[in-house]
């Protein structure tokens, strides 16, 4: 059974993110944004002006008192020790941010918008240092990749995903997940999935840098290995029943957590996919029966379900709950001691579940 975080919103939540000291910050519809400590207690509250939605928010590294926070078509830095007012403000981008996105370096801000276009700030000299237009239709996700401060990569609703270097203002790579299936899927018995347009909802980087998670609204995961100036699709399964909205790489492994539209929230363990193709490079592996034992959480109903592969290959998630909600965001992230999931969804709450397990 998940734990409500409470008492701080009144309105949907649509993002989290945790500093490295425990401090978790959200972002709500209407301006919100709050900060709480790590066992659930609001420290901090401000509502900003025009009351755009809070898409995004950020924590600095190197700075855990330091947040990044979206609205509207503003980036403001904000001081989480005094909210009342902002450090700095940013006006870069001509439409509503969807996600912004830090490099390792810290120099560089990455903002996707509703115009397709990815504005990349320069928080030294507090300038655009580039303009990247090539989605034709609004980016929902950019995530730079980690150990690689110049890399980016991109999804939208244009159904397409794309890996930049911001030494070109092209992209190196674009597929279009609609057009460009080319390993079959895992589950090719899917009725009333077909109706539904592969858009490109999130993104996740894993912490090597070379992997990369795409969640769509045709229900469907893709996991994605940069070659160099290219991308190769690894592995693509049905993950949800309806719009996969949220993926999310655990940090320094390749468990991934997916939340859909359908209410669900997944944990995924793809490092036997991962390492198996990076030793034998042809596409079609035969997919070998795994037993890995797990346990699937619904609400508070838990039993035991076999994780990995299934006697046809198809992929199975190591966790599965039945959170109720559609999934806005999902984070990971240590909450003394342990791995917990924070959930922000349609309602003002933030859910709250145990991966002690992992």
């Amino acid at each position: 059974m998940a734990v409500k975080w409470t008492g701080g919103h009144s309105s949907p939540l649509l993002c989290l993110n945790a500093s490295q000291e425990g401090l978790v910050a959200s972002g709500a519809e209407g301006g919100d944004l709050m900060v709480w400590g790590e066992d659930g207690t609001p420290l901090g509250h401000t509502r900003f002006q025009g009351a755009d939605d809070v898409a995004s928010v950020l924590f600095a590294p190197s700075c855990p008192t330091k947040l990044y926070a979206s609205h509207g078509e503003t980036i403001s830095i904000l001081d989480v020790r005094s909210l009342k007012g902002s450090l700095d403000d940013f006006h870069a981008n001509e439409e509503e941010i969807n996600c912004v996105s830090l490099n390792e370096t810290e120099n560089l801000l990455a903002s996707a918008d509703d115009s397709g276009t990815i504005k990349i700030l320069d928080l030294e000299n507090k300038k655009v240092s580039r303009s990247l237009k090539r989605h034709s239709n609004i980016c929902s996700s950019v995530a730079f990749r980690p150990q690689r401060p110049q890399s980016l990569v991109s999804c939208g609703l244009d159904m397409q995903v794309m890996l930049w270097n911001l030494q070109k203002a092209r992209p190196l790579w674009i597929t279009n997940l609609q057009e460009d299936e080319t390993e079959e899927m895992e589950d090719p018995q899917s009725p009333g999935q077909l109706l539904n347009p592969a858009l490109a909802h999130s993104v996740s980087v894993a912490s090597c840098g070379n992997i990369f998670s795409c969640g769509a609204e045709d229900g469907k995961i893709r996991i994605f290995r940069v070659m160099g100036v290219k991308c190769e699709q690894e592995l693509g399964f049905k993950g949800h029943t309806l719009g996969v909205s949220h993926v999310c790489f655990l940090p320094e492994s390749y468990l991934l957590l997916t939340g859909g539209n359908d209410g669900k929230i997944m944990l995924w363990d793809v490092s036997s996919e991962v390492e198996k193709k990076q030793k034998s490079p042809t596409k079609h592996t035969h997919k070998k029966k795994t037993k890995r034992a797990a346990y699937t959480k619904q609400g508070g109903n838990t039993h035991a379900s076999v994780a990995g592969e299934d006697e046809h290959g198809k992929i199975l998630p190591k966790l599965s709950i039945e959170h109720g909600e559609k999934v806005n965001w999902l984070l990971s992230t240590k909450i003394k001691g342990y791995q917990n999931i924070l959930v922000a969804d349609q309602t003002n709450c933030i859910s709250v579940y145990p991966l002690k397990e992992f």
